[in-house]
């Protein structure tokens, strides 16, 4: 589905591996954002970050792209509530916080995408923390996605996961899920 990303810069947690260049951010009013995506021309827009669901006045700004008739999605850590007006919900836990989730209210997702960062000295731990992930967030689809870090990603390590938790037979069917950009080398 083609979407115009709206990426907002502010997050409540600090991951090694964020992609997020927080530098680069300029402000804009509202009817900047507004006149921006209008121009691009697309009916679906995407709440990502950072972490959208913190960012001050996120409320105003759904309202402004639901009464424009938007459909909205947002990426989000699911630490904090998803604001109301959101379509879509994509819930990215992050295991290095693994214990911030033990407290989340959210418990409902459109899917779960998770970066896979561990080692092996803590594989059981990081498979025991997806399985208690899925039965956290009740969610249609379940992703993983490999590590991105010094210009290479952990795909093969990811695979092979997603081939244990599927060959497991018990909850979700895993999926993996690649960040193309990054494999074009497109930042």
């Amino acid at each position: 589905m083609p979407a115009t990303f709206v990426r907002l810069g502010r997050c409540n947690l600090a991951c090694g591996w964020c992609d997020t260049n927080y530098n680069s951010f300029g402000l804009k009013s509202l009817s900047e954002i507004l006149q921006i995506v209008e121009d691009l021309g697309q009916s679906n827009i995407i709440l990502t970050g950072g972490e959208p669901s913190v960012h001050p006045n996120v409320e105003l700004l759904i309202e402004a792209f639901k009464s424009r008739g938007y459909y909205l999605c947002i990426e989000t850590n699911g630490i904090s509530d998803v604001p109301e007006g959101i379509d879509y919900i994509a819930i990215s836990p992050k295991y290095c916080y693994k214990e911030r989730y033990e407290k989340v209210g959210l418990r409902y997702a459109d899917e779960i995408r998770i970066v896979v960062d561990f080692n092996e000295t803590n594989r059981e731990d990081f498979l025991n923390w997806l399985q208690d992930i899925n039965e956290k967030f009740n969610s249609k689809k379940y992703y993983l996605s490999p590590l991105e870090h010094d210009g290479s990603m952990n795909i093969q390590q990811t695979i092979k996961i997603i081939g244990e938790l599927n060959g497991l037979k018990i909850g979700p069917r895993w999926e993996l899920s690649l960040q193309t950009h990054k494999l074009a080398g497109i930042e």
